[in-house]
């Protein structure tokens, strides 16, 4: 090569090196001045969220406007925006129930892109140490079933506010009887009604019953451990029987021995009831803890112990709760995947788990330090290893399924208007109507 020519190359490699290096000293001065619109639901999880992101506005110039709803009126919101040619939303958080039918209709930006850039993609994010369970339930797209794992599957949110489900319960009512903490539904069911007998004023398990989608959520919480199914892999309708049947019997005689109103209870109410000493039992999702402990919320602050979601037929916990993705119609898609990236990073994981978050990280809930902390942890841990990240139907028809059919058949139920039979029976039809409306029975052989 001449002289002239290998000088030219040296010094444009140079110059080359320069531009990569100052790019990955400062991966964030591109995007600086940039202003991200996100929409968080009015939840405890994202209002610790919310304490961190001044951090980041810091650490990156990147500024952050925030859209709070409460979560059950987000969906309708987030249809219209993300429908535009042009949304207002950057950054979304959405309910695991509804992330198949926002890919389904292309409203969601698949990640790959951008963990593939290695300008944007931080070094040391660790994908892996992201709960497998989560990530595959509230992120995962276009495999098995349409939502599940699988070789045609995309990752197109992660993990912010995910959970599994956790049994807790007050320490010193079952210290005080004598009372060991339930293995199986059967012991479970039991000491309900000791409970009732022997604690007056005080219920045995509390649980959301509210008509639609919140009682729907405490039938998968106790139908997976009775091995329960909704569909048949050819998507047939089976809630009618079987172990579904045997959890809306429990439901009931939650009912009957639970502390009063849970026909009205909606999360909050079935976690009040709780941390304000009106039941003796919880066992729902993972966002408890923090709960507990907040002097301004609970009575039972230090009177509260966690184990491992009792068995029916076997073991199963719940996946559910809230990812964030990046909406198709965004047009600041790189700095919202920067925000996104931050906000699940380990060191941000920490920050919002010790405000009062349940982690979403492996790291963060196998912390020694941390679990001497959060003693809740160990239980968490032991939950995921029956994580199921196919606890429901995670199909584009599923909210309405749940909330107009499936929710009210559940309340005609533990109400004592119908049977379980005959209120399960009753939702069949309907159901099979909305699936066939979906094409899920065009392949049927």
């Amino acid at each position: 090569m001449e002289p002239r020519k290998r000088t030219i190359l040296l010094a444009v490699l140079s110059l080359l090196l320069l531009v990569a290096s100052s790019a990955q000293a400062d991966p964030y001065k591109k995007f600086a001045g940039t202003t991200v619109v996100v929409n968080f639901p009015n939840i405890a999880y994202y209002d610790y969220a919310i304490k961190v992101i001044p951090e980041f506005e810091k650490e990156t110039g990147i500024k952050v406007e925030i859209d709070k709803l409460e979560y059950m009126k987000m969906r309708d919101k987030q249809l219209l925006e993300l429908s535009k040619p042009k949304g207002d939303y950057d950054l979304i958080t959405y309910v695991i129930m509804w992330k198949t039918e926002y890919v389904s209709k292309g409203l969601l930006a698949p990640l790959a892109p951008f963990f593939t850039d290695p300008v944007l993609t931080d070094p040391d994010y660790d994908a892996a140490d992201l709960v497998p369970g989560y990530v595959q339930a509230i992120g995962t797209v276009g495999g098995r079933k349409g939502y599940l794992p699988g070789p045609t599957a995309s990752v197109y949110g992660l993990p912010f506010g995910t959970e599994t489900s956790m049994f807790a319960y007050r320490k010193d009512i079952f210290d005080k009887h004598g009372w060991k903490v339930p293995k199986t539904y059967d012991e479970l069911l039991k000491l309900c009604k000791l409970v009732k007998e022997q604690e007056p004023g005080m219920g045995g398990l509390t649980m959301r019953g509210e008509a639609g989608h919140q009682v729907q959520h405490a039938w998968l919480t106790h139908m997976a451990p009775y091995g329960g199914e909704i569909f048949t892999d050819k998507w047939e309708p089976v809630f009618h029987k079987g172990g579904s049947i045997q959890a809306i019997k429990a439901m009931i005689e939650f009912v009957k021995t639970g502390p009063p109103g849970i026909p009205t209870f909606a999360y909050g109410g079935m976690t009040d009831a709780f941390l304000l000493g009106n039941a003796a039992m919880y066992l729902d999702n993972t966002a408890l803890p923090g709960q507990v402990r907040d002097p301004n919320k609970s009575k039972v602050v230090g009177k509260v112990a966690y184990a491992l979601h009792p068995k029916g037929t076997k073991y199963s916990t719940e996946t559910g709760g809230f990812g964030i993705g990046i909406p198709a119609n965004s047009q600041k898609k790189e700095a919202a995947f920067l925000l996104l990236q931050w906000l699940t990073s380990k060191a941000t994981d920490r920050k919002i788990t010790n405000f009062g978050a349940m982690p979403n990280r492996l790291s963060t809930l196998k912390d020694p330090a941390m679990q001497k902390e959060y003693p809740e942890f160990a239980a968490v841990l032991e939950n995921l290893k029956y994580a199921d990240a196919d606890w429901r139907p995670l199909i584009p028809e599923w909210p309405e399924i749940s909330m107009q059919h499936v929710g009210i058949a559940l309340h005609e139920a533990i109400t004592g208007k119908k049977t379980p039979e005959k209120a399960m029976a009753d939702a069949v039809e309907p159901v099979r109507k909305i699936m066939e409306k979906g094409g899920y029975y065009t392949w049927k052989k």
